[in-house]
């Protein structure tokens, strides 16, 4: 996409409505019980092991992704979606049975299969926009859908912990559920002209299933962005571990002070995706992810002078992490929108769910990975080295994003 391209208005459009609807309708249950099943597992079993083991849990999908991709590929998108939402408000239900630390298994198998189905309603999602939506009106709709995730990040935990603390797991269980059934009511009004999926012999099964992954690889624009998200969104996990060291060490605030300052950075989120459709005319979806990674930088160095200069009086230190925060949290939809709009255009419709599938892998697992590592780390390193780190290698991003490829499309 050019960057002098005139904006596109999906919301004009009554199908792509009821498509936002029904995100809208899906979203406030997610973000209302992944937390939940966390803080759910600490309460049943006392053990903080045992509560950061449903995050892990949600992120093990990942290893199946390209299936479920595949599998999406070759069905109806509409139909995919639909039958994944309610498969998946059934699975909920399971959550009603457990009553005690011995059942917390039940948490972790619904944990895994719930993020089964994040993979393969993204990728769903991919194709039908793809079919629903021409070029120009891509970038407002990724812009769009990143707004009201975020937004809902924000809102949607404090209505399942309002739930939980006053009538227990079991409602916030029921409202998802609730939620799941009514998004596949609303896509069922979702009228649109399918690419037909192709079911035709052809290589062999081990060959379809890596097609998305060996399309990214063939496509040089998309092989580049693919491997700038997996290295600039994956260093973000020392962001995750060194987050503590700063609000404990640098200013003396306690872990505690990450429940004020992740929200502002949701909020820089929100603000980010309301105005990313507009970057991406302005810069081009890939200097819309570079100017995404550039924002994390800045967030990071600011962070990394904090730690220089403290002990900084209250609330100033508070303040200034959070301001860090919301400058990351701005940068982050021009990444995903940027990223997201490109992959689509280029792909064929018979690989989007592959594609769709293979660059979320590279949004998530990299972050996972280096998470842990720099948990590792920490034990024997300072924490600002950490920092420093990911500040060089979010540069370092950008800057391969940046460069001149030979043979690539203008974007």
């Amino acid at each position: 996409m050019s960057a002098v391209e005139a904006p596109g208005r999906p919301l004009a459009r009554p199908a792509f409505r009821r498509l936002t609807a029904a995100w809208v309708c899906t979203n406030v249950g997610d973000s209302a019980l992944y937390l939940m099943m966390a803080v759910w597992a600490k309460q049943l079993t006392g053990s903080d092991a045992q509560a950061a083991l449903v995050f892990a849990v949600l992120g093990l999908p990942a290893l199946l992704a390209p299936v479920l991709g595949h599998l999406v590929d070759q069905v109806s998108r509409r139909a995919a979606l639909v039958v994944v939402n309610v498969v998946t408000a059934v699975v909920l239900l399971a959550l009603l049975t457990v009553h005690s630390a011995e059942q917390v298994w039940v948490i972790y198998v619904v944990t895994f299969l719930y993020g089964c189905a994040g993979y393969a309603t993204g990728a769903a999602q991919s194709g039908l926009l793809r079919d629903l939506l021409p070029d120009d009106e891509l970038a407002s709709a990724n812009g769009l859908f990143t707004t009201i995730d975020q937004a809902l990040r924000l809102l949607s935990p404090l209505l399942g912990t309002a739930l939980f603390v006053a009538f227990g797991p079991g409602a916030v269980v029921a409202l998802t559920s609730t939620t799941f059934v009514a998004t596949a009511v609303i896509l069922l009004t979702v009228r649109v002209a399918e690419t037909p999926p192709n079911r035709e012999e052809g290589p062999g099964y081990w060959d379809q299933l890596v097609a998305g992954v060996r399309f990214i690889a063939r496509e040089p624009e998309l092989a580049r962005l693919t491997l700038v998200l997996a290295v600039g969104f994956g260093i973000t996990g020392l962001t995750n571990v060194a987050i503590f060291p700063i609000l404990d060490q640098a200013l003396g605030l306690g872990a505690e002070a990450l429940g004020v300052v992740v929200p502002v950075q949701g909020v820089g989120a929100v603000l980010g995706g309301l105005v990313a459709a507009r970057v991406v005319r302005r810069l081009g979806e890939r200097g819309a992810v570079v100017a995404g990674l550039l924002m994390l930088a800045i967030a990071m160095t600011g962070a990394l002078v904090l730690t220089f200069v403290a002990p900084v009086p209250e609330p100033w230190g508070l303040v200034a992490v959070g301001l860090g925060l919301a400058v990351g949290g701005v940068g982050i939809p021009w990444v995903v929108v940027g990223a997201s709009t490109y992959r689509i255009k280029v792909t064929p419709p018979e690989l989007q769910g592959r594609t769709s599938a293979a660059m979320n892998v590279s949004f998530n697992l990299p972050q996972t990975v280096v998470t842990m590592l720099g948990a590792a780390a920490l034990a024997v390193v300072d924490y600002r080295v950490l920092i420093a780190v990911s500040v060089v290698v979010l540069l370092g991003a950008a800057a391969l994003g940046r460069a001149p490829l030979r043979s690539a499309r203008p974007v």
